[in-house]
């Protein structure tokens, strides 16, 4: 299941965070009961893409980048067009930096999911 800016997570600590775009996989979904499905969605998205904009600090979409980690993320992008980057936030390793990549892949967590980046890193 994909979700835009507009919708919220309760994560797990309690926190309410609303990434820029989320999937949650659908399993997940469906085990929630109709009224956990409205307002705060009660989980911590499987993925999930930050994309900082020029009012953004990088310090603190980070620190949300860990946070999500921490309550059961499983892969996570932080999309930096100022600086031509990519962070990867995934479960268990450490956060890996892309300098103008091409694409991203979804992985195993989103298989066949390519985000095309040219029109987002742009020169």
């Amino acid at each position: 299941m994909a979700f835009d800016s507009s919708t919220g997570f309760r994560l797990p600590n309690r926190a309410i965070r609303s990434p820029d775009a989320a999937w949650v996989r659908k399993e997940r979904w469906l085990a929630l009961t109709p009224l956990q499905r409205q307002k705060y969605v009660p989980l911590c998205p499987d993925f999930l893409v930050e994309l900082r904009s020029a009012s953004d600090e990088l310090e603190n979409i980070q620190q949300k980048m860990q946070e999500y980690l921490e309550n059961g993320l499983q892969l996570g992008w932080l999309i930096d067009p100022e600086m031509h980057q990519v962070e990867i936030y995934r479960l268990d390793k450490e956060v890996k930096i892309l300098y103008s990549p091409a694409a991203l892949s979804g992985e195993k967590i989103l298989p066949g999911f390519v985000l095309e980046l040219k029109e987002i890193l742009t020169e």
